[in-house]
């Protein structure tokens, strides 16, 4: 008997969410078809307007919780029953939050990976009042893909999505904390047992199925695979190598960088402000309501200019203030020229391979935010991303000692912003001039097949590589991790005791693996309020389980999120040291799971990444 099974991926992205499938018919016996799918989008019905539903390949990430009194009855009634009434997702969210924007909920997906909050706490809106409720950025991530959910089901109602082979893209650069509230959002949002993929090998994976058995005539072995990933609200880059492995080709990520807080929007925000400057030369004041139209305003000319190139100017109209909205509208032009130079001087400028992101002095008292990136400079971004990871790519420090770059021999483009060939040709430039002051080869560039679905896309195909088909990138943990471990010294006035990094995972443990620890033995305090402090590194590429630092140069490891709790100590007096070992391991889904055994007894104590505390 066949039975019918799908591969479901999704992109749950900074400005939009996106979801693809393909079809696996399986046999009686489990195994997948031999040839591959290609992967679709799935369509989403959402609400465009108040009472009025569309179906639509994106998602936009915003959610609106509405006034009591300010929609009508239905007005965001969906194709399935129900509905949210209390807030609003997508499309109609977005356009809410223009006029209201202390009631929009905006870039979850950023609050989820910033350590600087409690991510389960109700803290969005972040700028809301106090009659406006708030949800956490875990619970915003759980009403996107609740949606997602409800739009598939709504559509296979033979094929429930939570029985599916379901696929949640990330950034690579996630920490732990923020992959496991991704998942945890998965799982309340009922898409069943749905594992985590980083957005940059999704990308390749879209690639792979669009090339076919032909990706080996566009790839070789040595080549070094740089894919640069630039969305509406954040920046990643990869380095993917390409190896052999029993004759036949192989894919390896090797590399990961920085989550940088920088995208699309980034530049529809500039490009409002310059036009709010013109504006203001012709005498007019706008409110923070008109400025938000006109960024978005600013974002649809920006689009029409950069996909049409025989368009030079397109006008630019939000409405005036007051009740007289037609004879009142604010109109200004964006120019091709005008946007050239806000873009690319701004955000592409051109930069020497030695060249690093600026910092900014900051103002002693700041509000609570995202950590954005000071400097907008894609191109200082990506010259700091390949001179740290220069040995991902077999590259040596120069004999004086001063810094190299790595050498990528191929590029992919991903994500809406690289939809402008402008764009795309400027970093291409910048990038071959490094590589040729360097004596290397320009890139070659690969051809993806959608960059603002590709995400989607490639995470439905990873589902069919799951199934023992395809070419599959190993890759393993994006950083090794450590945790501190505090030395037993007499006490010091001002001085407090040295830590020593212990590396739990090293760099690339796969999923569904645990570490090998050495026999080494710690104390564990229980049953009193402790604080367990973990780093990563990107750079340190050769350290193994157990391996113990006392020294290291502060760009080496990242402090991530401290987790402060309190461990159960049933059988032990409250504040008592337990002598245990350590066990770490990287579970099936993708996040990293850590373990104290008990010498004598055999106790196991779970430390979780998830939380701040040991609240359920």
């Amino acid at each position: 008997m066949i039975s019918q099974l799908y591969a479901v991926g999704i992109d749950l992205g900074t400005t939009h969410c996106a979801m693809a499938s393909l079809e696996l018919e399986l046999q009686a016996n489990g195994v997948a078809a031999a040839e591959a799918p290609k992967p679709v989008v799935v369509p989403v019905p959402q609400v465009i307007a108040p009472g009025e539903v569309e179906t639509r390949s994106l998602l936009p990430s915003f959610l609106y919780i509405p006034h009591a009194s300010e929609l009508p009855p239905h007005a965001l009634a969906l194709p399935w029953p129900d509905h949210p009434t209390e807030f609003a997702v997508g499309e109609v969210a977005r356009a809410l939050g223009v006029k209201s924007a202390l009631r929009l909920v905006s870039s979850a997906k950023s609050w989820l990976c910033s350590a600087g909050v409690d991510r389960r706490a109700p803290i969005l809106p972040a700028a809301a009042s106090g009659d406006v409720p708030k949800l956490s950025p875990r619970d915003a991530s759980v009403r996107y893909l609740e949606h997602l959910r409800h739009a598939w089901d709504h559509a296979h109602p033979e094929a429930p999505i939570a029985e599916q082979i379901v696929t949640l893209a990330v950034p690579a650069s996630f920490d732990p904390a923020a992959r496991e509230l991704t998942a945890e959002a998965a799982r309340l949002a009922g898409l069943g047992h749905a594992v985590l993929l980083e957005e940059p090998q999704s990308a390749l994976y879209s690639w792979l199925s669009t090339s076919g058995e032909q990706f080996r005539e566009q790839v070789k072995s040595g080549d070094m695979i740089l894919v640069v990933d630039v969305g509406g609200g954040t920046a990643d880059f990869s380095v993917i190598a390409v190896r052999e492995d029993a004759g036949e080709l192989a894919l390896e990520r090797v590399a990961v960088g920085e989550h940088i807080l920088l995208g699309g929007d980034n530049m529809d925000l500039a490009l409002a402000h310059m036009l709010k400057g013109q504006l203001e030369q012709q005498g007019h004041v706008l409110d923070p309501v008109q400025l938000a139209t006109l960024t978005q305003a600013a974002r649809a000319a920006k689009e029409e200019l950069l996909g049409k190139n025989d368009v030079s100017v397109v006008p630019v109209v939000i409405p005036g203030r007051g009740s007289k909205l037609i004879g009142g509208s604010l109109k200004v032009e964006l120019t091709r020229s005008d946007l050239e130079r806000v873009l690319l001087d701004g955000f592409f400028p051109s930069a020497a391979a030695d060249s690093r992101p600026q910092a900014r002095s900051r103002a002693g008292l700041t509000q609570l935010g995202l950590p954005y990136a000071h400097d907008p400079a894609m191109t200082r971004h990506l010259a700091a991303f390949l001179s740290k990871h220069a040995a991902a790519f077999g590259e040596e420090p120069e004999a004086d000692g001063s810094p190299t770059i790595g050498h990528p021999t191929a590029i992919l483009f991903n994500g809406g912003v690289f939809k402008s060939s402008l764009l795309r040709e400027r970093v291409l430039v910048s990038l071959n001039g490094w590589l040729e002051a360097a004596g290397a080869e320009p890139v070659r560039v690969l051809q993806g097949e959608d960059l603002d679905l590709g995400v989607a896309k490639g995470a439905a195909y990873y589902g069919y590589v799951r199934a023992g088909h395809g070419i599959r990138i190993r890759g393993g943990t994006a950083m090794a991790y450590y945790v501190g471990v505090e030395s037993a010294m007499p006490a010091v006035p001002g001085l407090p005791p040295p830590l020593t990094a212990v590396c739990l995972a090293p760099f690339g443990l796969e999923e569904g693996s645990h570490a090998d620890m050495p026999a080494a033995e710690f104390g564990l305090v229980v049953g009193e309020p402790v604080r367990f402090r973990f780093f990563g590194s990107s750079t340190r590429r050769d350290d193994q389980a157990g391996t113990a630092l006392d020294f290291w140069e502060p760009e080496e490891l990242l402090p991530l999120q401290d987790i402060e709790v309190t461990l159960s100590a049933e059988q032990h007096s409250p504040g008592e040291t337990v002598i245990v070992r350590l066990q770490a391991g990287v579970t099936e889904v993708g996040t990293l799971q850590l373990e104290a055994v008990a010498r004598s007894s055999g106790e196991r104590w779970k430390v979780e990444f998830d939380t701040r505390d040991n609240s359920p």
